[in-house]
């Protein structure tokens, strides 16, 4: 049994699942599962756990894609009773593409006479070289491809080293799968295009580098962190590490400890959508368009983490538990790395007089995921700070998507980054779901701007600013960009909690890196992703509303999360709040991004905003600082 309502599914749990939903579905016995994951306990079970422990049933969520009928089921099953609690059929949506139907496509694919010979006008004969990647296809209106289960595909001639299987990109070459049925609807084949040199090796064989001397980071007296399960407790904050099949990590009950009690901030938080859309118009470069998460799954593509590679220090891993297509367990071990590291200065004061000085480093709690999505990798950080903050950061590499193109030619819609070898200009929009609860359940939403007072008498040498704060009462009035000339942050407060100075507790958002969309707000990928078009959005709780694009973006035709939910323009004043940020990382490929591309960075944070009453980090002991 889990020793607490909100820990993964174990893998005995899995496969108790997928036995109940076969046993009590009714599904073909071709039906494949899509998601077998925790369904969180509700909100009153939660709180009868807490005040009194009563436990609540363990549950599972699942979804099913039925093959013969081009369906998809989803419902819940209670595992203590081994009873399937509901089922149902949604109508008009699509599953999302697991793992193994990528495999099953590449298969399909090359056994296709239209796709061999395509490949052999391009002089390519060896098949086990080929790398035909499947793709969700979005959706465009284009004629046959009405309601079926549709992937657009890639192609590529894997490298001879054998460590880039996207090293030389086969241009204009677009398998169309019907996956229901198995097999290739048609090729898109939009001319030959050169192969480009085989020149891609990931890692040379000679020549690196022998000046790199090791660096060891030891805590001999071990970490300051104490751990119970998958709860943490770290310079007093408490945190709950989770997992969910499509959004990978998950943090639950973040708080912190302070004056003696432990004061709640977020019931939970996670990356729950990111779309990667490519700005190519032409060929079939247009269906370049990924949801990373709706559309395949965060969780089912979680790295095993590896010591000393993707995680540094004394560190303690998480383990979690997919699955495949069959409903099999899918353990992955060291899925989730928990680590501390150092930050440089925290907070430093020094007496000119005296010369005297007092400075206290600063140490953050690392929890972190990697998740390989076909040729991108991205690291998804989370930090606790010791003053209270809390920071969120994504880390962008692995390869850019490479299409091959003639010799001499400059791509209009990207850059050379190889010979013969172009990346599109793109954008990663990720969207954050933080559901907020900060000295408490019932908070507010507030938006401050500055501006420069004009001259006056009031302002007479020119220098007076002007700060602006506006309560965001309602969710229509929450959709909200960001405003470099006016420095916008939001916050949500506790407008029944005060400090003592008499100001409203509150954790302030403050934005990173960040961009706008460039799509046409009419085009069928913005339809689908109407949640980049607002940094920040606020909506009341509900427990249904998880995914900003919405359940089931896979070829979903568009308006659906979001923008259709703040429709309803609920009240968010003194309500239970769930705060919604999009960062859009824009992204236009460099050589020195092949073939393979250094992390970029994207992130942003929280942080307190008279939630104390001083500087919590004051008491930090003597061996933290200098003196």
């Amino acid at each position: 049994m889990p020793a607490h309502p909100l820990e993964p599914l174990f893998a005995e749990e899995i496969t108790a699942a997928a036995a109940c939903i076969r046993a009590q579905a009714g599904l073909d016995p071709n039906s494949f599962f899509e998601t077998i994951t925790l369904d969180e306990p509700s909100r009153a079970e939660r709180a009868a756990f807490n005040d009194s422990g009563t436990v609540p049933p363990r549950r599972a969520y699942v979804c099913c894609y039925e093959r013969a009928s081009n369906r998809t089921f989803r419902g819940r099953v209670d595992l203590d009773q081994d009873t399937l609690l509901s089922w149902e059929h949604v109508p008009g949506v699509q599953a999302r593409i697991p793992p193994d139907e990528f495999d099953a496509s590449d298969k399909i694919a090359k056994a296709d006479p239209r796709v061999v010979k395509a490949l052999a006008k391009r002089g390519i004969t060896d098949l086990d070289t080929v790398l035909i990647e499947t793709w969700a296809p979005g959706n465009f209106g284009i004629e046959g491809e009405e309601g079926k289960r549709i992937a657009y595909c890639h192609c590529w001639v894997i490298n001879d080293a054998g460590d880039n299987r996207y090293g030389r990109p086969i241009a204009n070459l677009h398998p169309v799968m019907d996956l229901a049925a198995g097999r290739v609807l048609r090729v898109d084949d939009f001319g030959v295009v050169p192969l480009p040199p085989d020149t891609a090796a990931i890692r040379p064989s000679e020549g690196l580098r022998d000046d790199v001397k090791p660096l060891d980071i030891t805590q001999p007296e071990g970490p300051s962190f104490e751990i119970d399960g998958y709860a943490v407790r770290w310079q007093r904050w408490n945190v709950r590490v989770g997992f969910d099949l499509r959004e990978g990590l998950v943090l639950h009950d973040i708080g912190y400890e302070d004056g003696g009690r432990l004061r709640p901030i977020m019931n939970r938080a996670s990356m729950a959508e990111m779309v990667v859309p490519y700005g190519d118009p032409t060929g079939g470069n247009f269906r370049r368009n990924a949801f990373d998460t709706g559309e395949y799954g965060i969780g089912t593509a979680l790295d095993s983490l590896k010591l000393g590679c993707d995680c540094l220090g004394h560190i303690h891993y998480f383990d979690v538990c997919a699955h495949d297509w069959d409903g099999k367990p899918a353990p992955i071990r060291n899925a989730v790395c928990m680590h501390e590291e150092d930050f440089g200065l925290l907070w430093k004061h020094t007496d000119s007089h005296t010369g005297k000085f007092r400075a206290v480093r600063s140490r953050r709690l690392v929890i972190s995921s990697i998740a390989t999505i076909g040729n991108y990798v991205y690291g998804f950080f989370w930090y606790f700070y010791q003053d209270g903050t809390i920071g969120t950061e994504i880390k962008a590499t692995g390869i850019p998507f490479p299409t091959a193109v003639p010799r001499g030619e400059q791509p209009k819609f990207g850059a050379l980054i190889a010979p013969g070898i172009a990346s599109h200009v793109h954008q990663h929009s990720f969207n954050f779901r933080f559901d907020m609860c900060v000295d408490g359940p019932e908070n507010a939403v507030r938006e401050q701007d500055f501006e420069a007072a004009p001259l006056g008498p009031d302002n007479p040498h020119g220098n007076a600013v002007t700060i602006v704060e506006r309560p965001l009462s309602r969710e229509s009035e929450a959709a909200r960009e960001i405003n470099l000339a006016r420095s916008r942050s939001w916050k949500i407060v506790n407008t029944s909690q005060t400090n003592a100075l008499g100001q409203h507790t509150a954790y302030r958002l403050v934005p990173g890196q960040n961009t706008l969309p460039y799509l046409q707000p009419e085009s069928p990928v913005a339809q689908r992703a109407g949640f980049m078009f607002k940094h920040f959005w606020a909506t009341q709780y509900d427990p249904e509303q998880l995914y900003p694009a919405g359940w089931f973006p896979n070829q979903h035709p568009g308006g659906d999360g979001l923008p259709r939910w703040v429709e309803a323009d609920r009240s968010l004043e003194d309500e239970d709040v769930v705060v919604w940020y999009t960062m859009n990382f824009h992204h236009l490929p460099r050589p020195e991004d092949w073939p393979v591309q250094p992390v970029v960075y994207a992130s942003l944070h929280w942080m307190p905003e008279g939630f104390f009453d001083q500087n919590p980090a004051l008491d930090l002991p003597p061996h933290a600082i200098t003196s």
